[in-house]
């Protein structure tokens, strides 16, 4: 599917995701792009940079409500599915994210069959691996489920967005709706938001640091994260529409893992020095998402699948990223 001259509807568009891949659609010459959002989660400041395009429209709507997305995508011959609760939010609302990640997925599909849409994107997570110490080694896209010892949030979590892979299996066997799932490491980068665990600890040790205060490392800093610079998502989002891949689901995962300790020492040298770190225990009630062990969350699928691998290193990225909140006087999107 060509991106010039075609159109495209980015649901759950006002986001740190969204705002990224549409100006990545419009770049290579989309016709229009729709960003979908009912602002739960989003919010004009994530798309501010791009609101007075003449190619883009911002369209109030909620993917609870199918008749909004009937009209959404109606004409349209991409939809990016984004809307999602994710592990925060559905901390704190486990019955609004079960109905937002699992109903509104199907209703997005649904709106897609009316209206003849050629492709979806779905936007996955490698949450569908699970959590806890059952998670090491290489990750690869037929890695199982584990969920022992992880916080029921994330478990939630990832177990929503195995469903709505499988919906979206569904739509192509029922009907022969063309797909591709990917499933996004931790997103962090300019207009960072604070839905996500682990891309919050990259702001919150910033914040430390800035304050001259020592920035927490929890356990001995060992534990992995893996995390995606936005631009990377973006093209992959956009690559995903252009190849002629279809009924596949592909790890999108930054170039390499990185220790919690490995992080920090990142941000505070970047952030231009600081204290030392201090090594905490974890809080109670705080939702920490780490695997209890080293382990790699293979891209190689997503090269054979749609020619896509990440480009922006953390270190690079985290450069990025703090450059623009210090442009922006520390305010985040």
């Amino acid at each position: 599917m060509p991106i010039a001259g075609n159109r495209f509807c980015i649901v759950g568009g006002a986001s740190l995701v969204g705002s990224a891949t549409a100006g990545s659609l419009l770049d290579h010459g989309a016709a229009e792009v729709v960003l979908f959002d009912n602002s739960a989660f989003g919010s004009d400041a994530a798309v501010a940079h791009l609101k007075d395009h003449p190619r883009l429209k911002l369209v109030r709507g909620d993917v609870m409500r199918i008749a909004d997305l009937l009209r959404a995508t109606e004409g349209m011959a991409g939809v990016l599915q984004l809307a999602a609760y994710m592990t925060l939010s559905m901390d704190r609302d486990p019955w609004s994210g079960l109905d937002v990640n699992i109903r509104g997925v199907q209703n997005a599909l649904e709106a897609c069959r009316a209206n003849k849409v050629g492709k979806v994107v779905f936007a996955s997570s490698n949450a569908t691996y699970g959590y806890g110490p059952g998670v090491a080694g290489e990750l690869v896209e037929s890695t199982p489920f584990h969920s022992q010892g992880a916080p029921p949030a994330a478990i939630l979590y990832g177990a929503s967005k195995i469903i709505g892979e499988q919906l979206c299996r569904d739509a192509y066997r029922k009907w022969g709706q063309d797909y591709v799932v990917l499933r996004y490491s931790t997103v962090y980068g300019e207009r960072q938001h604070y839905r996500a665990a682990n891309a919050l600890y990259i702001i919150e040790t910033l914040e430390k640091v800035r304050r001259g205060e020592p920035p927490e490392v929890f356990g001995d800093g060992s534990e992995t994260k893996h995390f995606v610079y936005v631009g990377d998502l973006a093209r992959a989002n956009r690559m995903a529409f252009e190849s002629p891949a279809t009924d596949v689901a592909v790890n999108t995962s930054g170039p390499a893992p990185v220790t919690t300790l490995e992080l920090v020492q990142l941000v505070t040298e970047l952030a231009g020095g600081g204290p030392a770190p201090k090594f905490v225990g974890n809080e109670p009630g705080k939702v920490r998402l780490t695997s209890g062990g080293a382990f790699r969350i293979a891209h190689e699928a997503a090269y054979a699948a749609i020619g896509w691998k990440p480009e922006v290193d953390m270190k690079e990225g985290l450069r990025r990223l703090i450059a623009w909140r210090d442009s922006n006087e520390g305010k985040a999107a």
